[in-house]
């Protein structure tokens, strides 16, 4: 008896969201997108993508497919039927013009373990809230103070200047360096993580277990939550030992500068304060809860340290493979800045000097349209609606998108169209942007509208200051690494799988 009623209220489910998707469709004129069948419930094409990213070639793969089918098209990958743009518009529209209609979907249950309830993972009045308490941080009076990352630089040219111009490993010395230039301006105090023994440092400097293990965990964590976030809706069944060890690991960590700022006394924040704004004793003045400091200092450990060290490896992986660049890039710096050996040349490297170096910012900005840091975001509607296109036999007529579908957009495949970036949009080159001045959507390495990046320019500003140091300190630079395009990993920012391999000297 009730199984015959359990079939007929099945149907009526079926044919009621049928009849409602020719309404809608009709209503917003919308036509069909592009569907690409799978097996196994996607699971083959999970497979293929989890494959691809652990070779290193998953981002590549993305742009071949958009070559191949056009801006937009769906796709069914686990329990979802996913929608893929690089179509600049769509993305316009998700992350600004339509902004209220999407969430940032499966991120917070994928990143939550390690970033609580943090900016980066937060939604609604708590991120409002989060980006209020950040944005002073930010300002321009804040990151005009870019020689506070100088003593950070001498460290790290010890550490290139014991190779003697023979090959190494920048990767991981870039995110020593960011991480400890980083920790000193959010909070205070740096961990100084590039002060080993192998440069003549004792490597007990300051009285915390978790410091050398931070690293290893932060980075291990940011391929794992990439992992539970592409299982979608499954992303509980990534939960490992490790992953939880590591977890705890960083948390750990963050507690000693937490611990320590919760000791100070009113008088001393607010002395401290008078001294500079520092991000975390701004928000022990408005929380004093240790879980809330805790999350936003990962956070805030994600974006400082992870997105100017990528944008640092992207600079200098194509700077050793282009001679030509890096010439004319020496002869603008020792233009407006000498070769900073005396403190007279050092005080001209200012905020404001840094964004008169016209080559310098093509440079940079070359490494972020072929290397953005984030390569890829996902959406998921949180109401019907639309977006502008790929919809019909030619792509241009919108689309409609039903609450709870997921859209996938691919900022690395928007950044190598050709129809923006011409037919070498593959190759590195500066010089292109002398005549880009109106790429619009095309170009958003540090995302744009409401959850644009608090910090882009931040990163931008001491990515420029530290290639402006290096170019000073050593004259040459060369390319150790045979393989192009590099391999890159998939983690929460972009990364090289074979490392960055050169001889600086």
């Amino acid at each position: 008896m009730w199984f015959p009623l359990f079939v007929a209220l099945v149907v009526a489910v079926y044919v009621y969201h049928q009849l409602k998707y020719l309404y809608l469709s009709r209503k917003w004129k919308t036509q069909p997108v592009k569907k690409f069948r799978s097996y196994f419930f996607g699971l083959d094409k999970f497979a293929l993508m989890h494959k691809l990213s652990k070779k290193g070639y998953l981002s590549d793969y993305h742009k071949e497919e958009y070559d191949k089918y056009g801006e937009t098209f769906e796709i069914g990958l686990l329990s979802k039927r996913i929608l893929f743009t690089m179509s600049p518009e769509n993305i316009k529209a998700m992350v600004s013009t339509q902004f209220d209609d999407f969430s940032i979907g499966v991120r917070k249950k994928a990143f939550g373990p390690l970033l609580g309830n943090g900016v980066f993972v937060s939604e609604g009045e708590t991120w409002k809230h989060s980006r209020l308490m950040m944005k002073p941080q930010f300002a321009r009076e804040q990151i005009s103070h870019v020689q506070i990352v100088e003593p950070h630089i001498q460290v790290f040219a010890k550490h290139v200047r014991k190779y003697s111009g023979k090959l190494f490993d920048i990767q991981h010395l870039f995110h020593k360096l960011t991480f400890d230039a980083a920790t000193e301006f959010l909070l205070g105090e740096s961990v100084s993580s590039l002060q080993d023994e192998s440069i003549g440092y004792d490597p007990k400097l300051m009285d915390m277990e978790e410091k050398g293990n931070f690293d290893e965990s932060f980075t291990f964590l940011q391929r794992y939550v990439v992992l539970r976030a592409s299982l979608l809706d499954f992303y509980w069944v990534a939960n490992s030992k490790a992953f939880r060890h590591h977890v705890d690991v960083c948390h750990s960590f963050t507690r000693y500068f937490v611990d320590k700022a919760l000791r100070l006394r009113p008088e001393e924040i607010e002395k401290k304060s008078e001294e500079g704004y520092t991000f975390l004793y701004e928000l022990v003045k408005d929380n004093r809860d240790p879980v809330v400091l805790r999350d936003q200092i990962l956070n805030l450990m994600l974006a400082g340290r992870s997105t100017t060290g990528s944008l640092l490896l992207s600079t200098f992986f194509e700077l050793a493979r282009n001679p030509p660049v890096w010439e004319r890039l020496k002869d603008e710096i020792r233009q407006h800045f000498g070769t900073g050996e005396t403190k007279e040349e050092l005080a001209l490297i200012t905020f404001e000097n840094l964004k008169r170096c016209t080559y310098l910012r093509w440079v940079l900005n070359e490494a972020l349209r072929m290397y953005p840091p984030v390569a890829k975001n996902l959406r998921e509607a949180i109401k019907d609606t639309t977006l502008p296109r790929g919809g019909g036999p030619d792509g241009e007529s919108p689309v409609l998108i039903r609450k709870n579908s997921l859209v996938m957009f691919h900022i690395y495949s928007v950044q190598r169209l050709e129809k923006y970036y011409g037919k070498d949009a593959q190759i590195f080159r500066p010089e292109r942007w002398e005549l880009l001045s109106k790429i619009g959507w095309a170009f958003m390495p540090f995302s744009s509208g409401p959850r644009i990046c608090l910090g882009q320019q931040f990163a931008l500003t001491e990515a420029s200051y530290i290639t402006v140091r290096l170019a000073q300190m050593f004259a040459n630079i060369e390319t150790h690494d045979s393989t192009y395009p590099p391999r890159k990993s998939s983690n929460a920012t972009m990364q090289y799988l074979d490392g960055v391999n050169i001889s600086l000297w």
